[in-house]
């Protein structure tokens, strides 16, 4: 584990998922990656939806971390998920240490609830055997639920005021549908996830991710690279400290 110098994660899911945004609040950035080959070349700015899985994103204020963004397969194109599917397992393969793949963080946002889990979803975790990288789904965008409690309820007759008042309550119920929904859908494939983590205001610039960052770390499967991910993360003091309480 001592010659691992930087924490890499694969990124998931459709397009608008709130990726990006999710990677700059973990790396404290409002700044778009730096791109870059497996050479540690740069080779074009970001811009969304136009990269090759292999290419590295790095952010300036992490640089501990390198992310790859997978984009593209949702829309059911079969060379797009053979591509991801080869990456996944050549990284999980691999001799070279510094180039495995640790985790995989895979997108889901309930913009479009009612399409949690489409045949794209099904088709990963039923045909993608990652081994012994785990997979995490992320939730993304839960405040946009918010929209939809305050419209089911000025269905149920309550005046607008009502509804509002009452919408924070009525948003977290949606959650907690949703996420049970996605855990029967998704616990019934044959390469099932490893954990379920809900992200909200990730807009925010000090948005909090300690419990991404706390999830990820206990689905791993060696302390080292635990440790890695601790030490490497931005979220949270308190966590570098738990994590090193219990060694």
């Amino acid at each position: 584990m001592k010659n691992i110098k930087r924490f890499r994660v694969l990124v998931m899911g459709r397009a608008n998922a709130g990726k990006t945004t999710i990677l700059q609040r973990v790396c404290n950035s409002t700044d778009k990656p730096e791109v870059f080959d497996g050479k540690g070349n740069k080779v074009y700015s970001y811009k969304r939806g136009h990269h090759d899985i292999k290419h590295e994103l790095v952010f300036k204020s992490n640089p501990g971390f390198v992310f790859h963004d997978s984009c593209g397969f949702e829309a059911g194109s079969t060379q797009q998920f053979d591509q991801m599917r080869s990456f996944v397992v050549d990284r999980a393969a691999t001799k070279k240490v510094n180039d495995h793949v640790h985790a995989i963080w895979f997108c889901i946002p309930m913009t479009d609830c009612h399409r949690t889990v489409t045949a794209a979803e099904k088709k990963f975790f039923n045909e993608c055997d990652t081994g012994h990288v785990p997979v995490i789904v992320l939730l993304t965008k839960v405040d946009a639920l918010y929209l939809t409690a305050v419209m089911e309820l000025l269905d149920q007759g309550l005046t607008i005021v009502e509804a509002e008042g009452r919408a924070a309550e009525k948003q977290e119920e949606l959650l907690e549908k949703w996420l049970a929904h996605v855990k029967d859908e998704l616990d019934k494939c044959k390469y099932k996830p490893k954990g379920y983590v809900t992200l909200q205001e990730m807009h925010q610039e000090k948005a909090d991710c300690t419990v991404l960052m706390s999830s990820t770390a206990n689905v791993m499967n060696k302390e080292g690279l635990q440790m890695i991910l601790i030490s490497t993360q931005q979220s949270s003091i308190l966590l570098c400290i738990e994590y090193a309480v219990r060694r």
